[in-house]
């Protein structure tokens, strides 16, 4: 009897030990975000002012935005946060939160930025006042084709 409690623990011991040794501690480091890039033509497929829907009072189906090389340009212009092409930048590349324009001959002007992913498809959403701060501005921009 003695002889078959020795042997429960030595099974139980080694039991024990293999699992602490199949326990490994391993590092995961997080995976590099990519840099964010607008690159391409963009159109609007949705605008609000003030929470209205402008849809159906202002034709933005011809309006595009042009974003290559630190750069930007106005096609069919529309109200927007610039009335000029120029340049841009974001405040962060990796985890954009704000994008400033600066047209031609102008002074910089910065707008809340997202850069979602709605239905598989990237979309830009920039928040803006352009002239009068009573009125907020909200584009939904998609990628063309």
């Amino acid at each position: 009897m003695k002889n078959n409690h020795t042997i429960k623990r030595i099974l139980l011991l080694l039991v024990v030990v293999l699992m602490a040794a199949s326990c490994k501690t391993e590092k995961v480091f997080p995976k590099q975000e990519a840099l964010k890039d607008i690159s391409g033509s963009w159109q609007v497929i949705k605008a609000t002012r003030n929470g209205t829907d402008l849809a159906g009072l202002v034709d933005f189906s011809q309006f595009r935005i042009q974003f290559q090389n630190g750069t930007y340009k106005l096609i069919d212009k529309l109200p927007f946060i610039v009335n000029k092409d120029g340049a841009f930048a974001l405040d962060d590349p990796m985890y954009p939160f704000k994008i400033t324009f600066t047209a031609a001959g102008a002074e910089p002007l910065s707008t809340a930025f997202t850069y979602p992913i709605v239905n598989g498809k990237r979309q830009l959403t920039l928040t803006f006042s352009p002239g009068c701060t009573n009125n907020t501005y909200v584009y939904v921009l998609q990628q063309t084709n």
